[in-house]
């Protein structure tokens, strides 16, 4: 690489980590804790990419890109931020950011992208300019676990588009969260965001009577499979309508878009004229990594609501990482709001934990009717999953030894609890030497209590 990187993070290892990287690949570096010292640097000339921290002591770094964007045109910013949120993945993409990673960010990926934004700015240099936008307090779709940041990297790339978007995913994974989100952050957030059901859409002036509701703006189907398919005919004519003042489309879908269309409940036409932008919104259970920032989320959102602050003990916050939340995060806000007005004090045990779950369904073991779905299909379906949802680019490196944790961690834990915490019956369960275990248990961080399962 060759060019002058402007370095702008509050922790000093941080800042001495990407200087001696970006050094050692040939790159100049000037490294800051202050935003202050950041502009000025950029007023002066100085710098071919910037890497900038979201929150800083003297202000907001996604604040000051409007600036960047008028003083420097073309001036590529990478943001990387802790506050792993859709919102601050939008923020970044509306202001025009080169690129966003979340923290803890991979070095060598971040490097590749330094790379690419420094030939991006000596290919075609930018002027474009920002506008600034209304954006609501927060949004509950929150995760820091590279599904979510892939989700919110496709969100922020299919946001200013027209295409039709076909949002996929299970009941109480946020599937309409994101329609609003994408139509509230848009071009068309001034006009009307209107929900059509199959109600809406069974007569034959339904249609007219959505698209005059809507008036431009954005138009989504709810759960597009639960729509007779004569009414999805109606769909289909509608969006083959004369093209001013169209609305754009979008859709839910709580099965496999692909699957439903084979088994016929949802008409092929209208499946590819809804499929312009497919995303895939993961299970809970997919991204369990999340499960404590989600907890958390719920948990100050009940204490702005006046309920006491609680807090939940790490067992318990442990038997809600090995549940399956068949009803998804919508389930987990649930389970929130009962905790905090049944607790006894104000750290929430497992025992009550375990109170309110135990009264809740699991997931069926297998998905669906028919024979249960072999382990190696599951894995190989979710795999395809996690790289579609990376869109056009590969994953960050380090895949497969990510992959293996993602496996390893839960199947010790599943065989601890099974064997009540006893490391030596576990381990003659894995078949593997106890030692082994031992140093499997440390490298994963896998807290070891005497635990029984949850009936």
């Amino acid at each position: 690489m060759d060019g002058t990187v402007l370095v702008a993070d509050d922790d000093r290892t941080i800042r001495t980590v990407l200087t001696q990287a970006l050094t050692r690949a040939g790159c100049k570096v000037h490294a800051t804790s202050s935003l202050t010292t950041l502009m000025r640097w950029i007023g002066e000339g100085k710098g071919d990419v910037v890497i900038s921290d979201v929150m800083m002591p003297d202000g907001n770094g996604l604040e000051m890109l409007p600036k960047i964007s008028q003083d420097r045109p073309g001036l590529p910013v990478i943001v990387i931020s802790a506050q792993n949120t859709i919102m601050t993945a939008i923020q970044a993409a509306e202001a025009e950011a080169y690129d966003y990673l979340p923290k803890p960010f991979d070095l060598p990926d971040l490097m590749k992208r330094t790379a690419r934004a420094l030939e991006a700015r000596r290919r075609a240099p930018s002027s474009t300019k920002v506008e600034e936008v209304e954006r609501p307090d927060e949004l509950p779709l929150i995760g820091r676990t590279a599904a979510m940041q892939a989700l919110y990297r496709l969100v922020a790339r299919v946001m200013n588009t027209d295409l039709a978007v076909l949002i996929a995913g299970e009941s109480g994974t946020g599937k309409s969260l994101i329609a609003k989100a994408i139509h509230d952050f848009s071009d068309r957030r001034n006009l009307p965001f209107v929900v059509a059901t199959a109600a809406d859409l069974q007569d034959l002036e339904g249609p007219a009577r959505v698209l005059a509701r809507a008036k431009g703006g954005t138009v989504l189907f709810d759960e597009i499979s639960d729509i007779d398919i004569e009414v999805q005919a109606r769909i289909v004519r509608m969006m083959d309508g004369p093209t001013d003042n169209l609305p754009r489309f979008m859709a839910t879908c709580q099965t496999d878009p692909n699957q439903a269309m084979e088994r016929g409940e949802v008409r092929q036409d209208l499946y590819y004229r809804l499929s312009g932008a497919t995303i895939q919104v993961p299970a809970l259970r997919e991204r369990v990594d999340d499960i404590p920032l989600l907890v958390d989320h719920f948990l100050q959102r009940a204490e702005r609501e006046g309920a006491p602050k609680r807090w939940l003990a790490e067992d318990a916050l442990e038997m809600m990482r090995t549940y399956s939340w068949p009803g998804n995060v919508r389930q987990l806000e649930n389970a929130i709001r009962r905790l905090v007005l049944t607790a006894r004090t104000d750290e929430i045990a497992r025992a009550e934990v375990e109170m309110v779950l135990g009264n809740q369904p699991e997931m069926e073991p297998a998905m669906g009717g028919g024979d249960a779905e072999k382990l190696s299909a599951s894995v190989a379906r979710h795999l395809r999953r996690y790289f579609d949802l990376h869109g056009n680019m590969l994953p960050p490196p380090g895949l497969y030894g990510r992959i293996l944790k993602e496996v390893e961690m839960p199947l010790i834990e599943i065989a601890l609890d099974a064997t009540g915490g006893n490391q030596a019956k576990c381990a003659d369960l894995l078949g593997i030497n106890r030692n082994t275990l031992r140093k499997k248990i440390t490298d994963l961080d896998i807290r070891v209590t005497r635990r029984r399962k949850l009936m």
